[in-house]
């Protein structure tokens, strides 16, 4: 039993064994700094551990929950942006990386869950030979990307020296010792006791400067600053394709009777406020079903939506070349005339409402973040008001008939202002609603959009009111069913990839054949569709990705859409292949045999010869 001088002495001594504990312990390792934005930060440290009977190094991250680096090449922004790491040093070889199992993340622009690490969380690199006795550099290599909900950082290369000496403990591993960040020596992140001497303790206590927050402002005030900031919606560059139109028409009303004019310049008006009482409907009701704020730019992040949007946006500026004439039919004419004429007016407003949501500004978007804010009825009747100050000047002119009467007369250049619109249109398409896809859809979308520009010209000018009958049917008929055979072809969203593919890299491929493993190289490019072919045929299927991951196959896609890829040159000086696409190459290790399966194969061609390889584990 211990008495009060042993309870004294321990009393003494507990200090001075946590700190000799927490000093020989992995905790004692430096973070370094490799994301801070805002709230938002996420650091690193390496150590030394034994993982399943295997020693190597553990790089220790430790961050905030919604920063987050990507797992999977499949889900990442960009191809190579997912996060990695690399450990060398001299008389050691590393293993396979050890990543946690990933968390799930929805990104909203994708639709989509990605595979995301965030957070706090562990990577180990396994060392195959030489660690136990290893003395000397060390040098580890992290990249990769990082997002928040809110914006991607800056992708990140970041290189660690430091020093493996030899073991004194019973593991006998090695210590990891004098680790620097090779570019800026690195960030260190002080402990709680070191952190009241810093800058972080000096600034603990302090507090926020009103100044560069948001004052806080009345109702009347935003209701107020609505108008302005719906009239600035009329000099947005989205808004000018179809202002030649919009003027064509105000010249065109000029002609007709004062209470027309009006009538037809109020329906216009009309059409603008309409687009965003819709927009303020749908917003109060996505806002009390899911909570979510939406903005007048998430149109723009849906792909199904940009797409139609795209369409439409070429549907109009063949309609602006005069590809496609709109007529209406005789039971319009005479005195039913006036009602198309308004239908017509409300349709041109809503879609120039419409055209500006990717050019919100400044105003627009404080008045529309309050809004939402506020209770329906006072949020909505703000972004109404917004789209009465988009309307303000066409009222202003429609109900001053002398301003109508100084617009230049009707002549040539009405045309060519006109056709001039069909062209800044097809530029907004392209510009403004494609970039929320990516990349091979893209591709498609923009096939598609060729495709549908020729259907339409076949409605409109193939055949016309003289045609007959069964004969114009007939054309439309065909016009309608190449643009919806071409549309079921080419819209889709690709499925998503069933074979785990792997970014070529060489120096990865030479060491899984070191190691024993069978590799499947596929050679590919955008612009091959022999090479979509096969990858619809062969590898979205689940038996052949099943039969891959069973047989513990590498599987690569060497991408050679351009020349100075690597995998383009390897393809002729290392493969020994001419250059044509599609190629798939089996490399078995066991056998030092390659297979080679050129242009479009059969699935059962690749079975055949996978299913020759025994299971892991296997002899």
């Amino acid at each position: 039993m211990l008495n009060r001088t042993h309870t004294r002495a321990f009393l003494w001594l507990w200090p001075a064994l946590t700190a000799a504990v927490l000093l020989s312990s992995p905790a004692a390792a430096d973070f370094f700094q490799i994301y801070q934005y805002e709230l938002e930060r996420s650091s690193v440290r390496f150590y030394t551990d034994i993982r399943d009977g295997r020693p190597g190094i553990v790089a220790d991250f430790a961050g905030t929950k919604d920063l987050h680096y990507y797992a999977s090449a499949k889900t990442a922004p960009a191809p190579g942006v997912e996060l990695k790491i690399a450990v060398s040093a001299e008389g050691v070889r590393f293993g396979k990386p050890i990543f946690p199992k990933p968390s799930l993340f929805r990104e909203e622009a994708l639709n989509q869950d990605v595979e995301v690490f965030a957070g706090n969380f562990q990577i180990f690199v396994p060392a195959e030979s030489g660690f136990q006795t290893a003395a000397g550099p060390v040098e580890i290599t992290l990249s990769g990307l990082a997002c928040t909900s809110k914006l991607c950082l800056t992708p990140f290369r970041k290189t660690f020296r430091g020093v493996l000496r030899p073991g004194a403990d019973a593991s006998g591993l090695p210590k990891l010792e004098q680790i620097t960040e090779a570019a800026s020596g690195g960030v260190f992140v002080p402990t709680q006791s070191q952190a009241e001497s810093s800058l972080a303790g000096m600034l603990k206590d302090w507090t926020e400067d009103a100044a560069g927050q948001p004052t806080r402002r009345s109702a009347l005030f935003y209701f107020l600053l609505a108008i302005p900031a719906g009239l600035s919606i009329n000099l947005m560059p989205c808004v000018l394709p179809i202002l030649p139109l919009i003027i064509l028409r105000l010249i065109a009303n000029a002609k007709e009777s004062p209470a027309r004019r009006f009538a037809l310049g109020l329906a216009f008006c009309g059409g603008i406020v309409l687009f965003f009482a819709v927009f303020a409907v749908l917003a109060v009701l996505i806002q009390m079903t899911t909570g979510a704020v939406m903005d007048l730019n998430s149109l723009y992040r849906q792909p199904n939506a940009v797409i139609v949007l795209f369409l439409l946006l070429v549907f109009f500026a063949l309609a602006f070349l005069d590809v496609i004439s709109f007529t209406l039919p005789s039971s319009l004419s005479g005195p039913q005339q006036a009602a198309g004429g308004i239908l017509g007016s409300i349709g041109m407003g809503f879609f120039a409402g419409l055209l500006s949501t990717p050019c919100s500004g400044a105003l627009l978007g404080a008045v529309l973040v309050w809004a939402q804010s506020q209770p329906p009825a006072v949020g909505s009747s703000a972004i109404v008001l917004m789209g009465a100050g988009m309307a303000l000047p066409y009222l202003v002119l429609v109900s001053m008939p002398r301003l109508l009467d100084r617009l230049p007369k009707p002549g040539p250049w009405m045309d060519l202002m006109k056709k001039t619109g069909g062209f800044l249109l097809l530029i907004l398409a392209v510009k403004f609603t494609l970039t929320a896809l990516n990349k091979d859809r893209l591709i498609n979308v923009l096939l598609y959009g060729v495709i549908f520009a020729f259907c339409v010209w076949m409605w409109g000018q193939w055949v016309s009111a003289l045609t007959p009958a069964g004969r114009r049917r007939t054309v439309r008929a065909a016009a309608l069913l190449l643009a919806a055979v071409c549309g079921f072809w080419l819209l889709p969203a690709e499925p998503p990839a069933a074979v785990d593919w792997q970014s070529y890299d060489a120096l990865r491929i030479e060491q899984a054949l070191e190691d024993g493993q069978v590799v499947l190289i596929k050679f590919t490019a955008d612009w091959c569709t022999n090479c979509k072919i096969v990858e619809r045929r062969v590898y979205q299927r689940s038996d052949i990705a099943k039969l891959l991951a069973e047989r513990n196959i590498l599987t690569v896609k060497a991408d050679t859409t351009q020349a100075d890829f690597p995998a383009s040159g390897d393809l002729k000086s290392v493969f020994g292949e001419a250059g044509n696409l599609p190629v798939t190459i089996l490399l078995n290790p066991k056998t030092r045999t390659l297979l080679k399966l050129r242009g479009i194969f059969e699935p059962e061609q690749l079975q055949e010869a996978v299913r020759r390889i025994p299971l892991t584990g296997q002899p």
